[in-house]
């Protein structure tokens, strides 16, 4: 793939080496002249690991080890909770108005240690010796989304005794994988056998170690650096590109306004790291959703034309402002099973607003206050077997800063039977949050 970054280039950090002395320089029919900076496609990753004196990956993740960190995962139902180093839980939280919180838990795993007395020596031993014994086999890797992916393992076992095997207790495998724009988050948790789990965790740490490095794509980038009195990208092939989007102009806009990017809906629900040009994004049920403009995009978002989806695991959701919450699965034998988990109606919302906090508050430090969420409520969903009532749904709409400024990160939670909670964070929502009336009605910004 040929990127043209104009005069000024700055080579990426991670994925495959490039050296400065690595080019050919190209010239076009009309004189004009490009140097074309090439990777170094396997022979340096192989010179570089060999050389490599750095930490070992169990000493780069020991920051994380030693700040007592968690990171969480929320599901439809249960929330995952990595503690590293210390254990992993399974939860979910009854809340029942009046009295306390009933948690139904399990711990997949412990950390096992020998002397409780001793437990920082300990923890570092047993990570050396499992490095030194990794610098003698081969490092493990995982399939994730068709590209083998290296992972450094951390065994945690003395979980919950499992009534299925004996009482047994409950084991599980975290795999560190690198990726360096990633802040420790769990990309899935899933039970390989029975009370036997996986977990894999997103980490920069391990990015410094060249064999734990994250290799964005099999694509790579020629960087061609226009010399001086060329222009940016040749001539010619400008013109071309702008004929091709010309062709493809009466369909794109459906594309982009109906429906999410094949590309980026998929995205959405593996979780797996994507260049996009010569940026890396990560996104963990989050979608990237348009390439409108703002102003259009918060028109068409309040207007109900153009709808978020997201979740992770079975179900995803399809959120419609001022219209309705959809949950669906689609399969590629049954086809898609949808339920209306809510529908709206200003009347009742208004009704329900009167006895609910429709806005939430910040404080800024200078003494004012800015809306920080609204919440609305869509009733009358497709009726609930358990309780033979139709399903309602509270939807929270949050400001979440991002450095995509379109992306949507959903989640549902489930606090009652057929009663539910839609999480719904954008930057998008960060524009329109201050325009929210009594009612938490939102309007587009004057």
């Amino acid at each position: 793939r040929v990127n043209w970054p104009g005069t000024e280039l700055s080579l990426p950090t991670t994925g495959v080496l490039y050296k400065e002395d690595n080019y050919i320089i190209m010239t076009t029919v009309d004189k004009e002249k490009y140097k074309c900076l090439l990777p170094l496609i396997a022979s340096g990753n192989e010179e570089e690991e060999k050389d490599y004196k750095g930490p070992t990956p169990g000493e780069l993740l020991e920051p994380l080890f030693k700040q007592s960190s968690c990171s969480y995962r929320i599901e439809s139902y249960w929330t995952y909770e990595v503690c590293h180093g210390k254990h992993i839980r399974q939860y979910h939280e009854e809340k029942e108005t009046g009295q306390k919180i009933n948690i139904q838990e399990y711990y997949l795993g412990n950390m096992i240690m020998k002397n409780p007395l001793s437990e920082p020596e300990e923890s570092q031993e047993l990570s050396c010796g499992y490095d030194l014994f990794l610098s003698f086999t081969q490092i493990p890797t995982k399939n994730i989304e068709g590209q083998m992916t290296p992972y450094y393992p951390v065994e945690l076992g003395n979980g919950t005794p499992c009534s299925l095997r004996q009482n047994l207790p409950r084991s599980s495998t975290v795999m560190y994988i690198c990726h360096p724009e990633a802040k420790h988050e769990i990309l899935s948790v899933a039970e390989v056998t029975t009370c036997e789990y996986e977990v894999v965790i997103l980490t920069p740490l391990l990015c410094s170690h060249p064999k734990y490095r994250f290799r964005a794509s099999p694509v790579n980038d020629i960087f061609c650096q226009s010399l001086p009195g060329s222009p940016f990208k040749p001539h010619n092939l400008e013109q071309l590109e702008k004929q091709q989007e010309m062709l493809k102009m009466p369909f794109r806009r459906v594309k982009e306004e109906e429906m999410p990017s094949t590309k980026e809906e998929k995205f959405s629900s593996i979780h797996k790291p994507v260049a996009v040009g010569s940026h890396q994004l990560l996104t963990v049920g989050t979608t990237h959703i348009s390439k409108l403009t703002d102003e259009q995009l918060i028109k068409e978002f309040l207007s109900g034309s153009y709808c978020f989806h997201g979740g992770v695991g079975w179900w995803k959701y399809e959120f419609c402002y001022g219209k309705y919450v959809h949950q669906y699965h689609e399969d590629k034998e049954s086809g898609k099973t949808s339920v209306v988990v809510g529908t709206w109606s200003k009347e009742e919302h208004i009704e329900w607003s009167r006895k609910n906090a429709a806005r939430t508050f910040y404080l800024r430090e200078d003494g004012t206050q800015t809306v920080r969420m609204v919440s609305h409520f869509y009733g009358n969903g497709d009726v609930c077997d358990l309780t033979d009532k139709p399903r309602q749904v509270t939807v929270k709409l949050k400001c979440k800063e991002s450095d995509s400024p379109h992306a949507v990160t959903i989640y549902m939670l489930e606090p009652h039977s057929c009663q539910y909670i839609l999480g719904v964070e954008s930057p998008v929502i960060c524009k329109i949050l201050d325009t929210a009336d009594e009612y938490g009605l939102l309007s587009v910004p004057s």
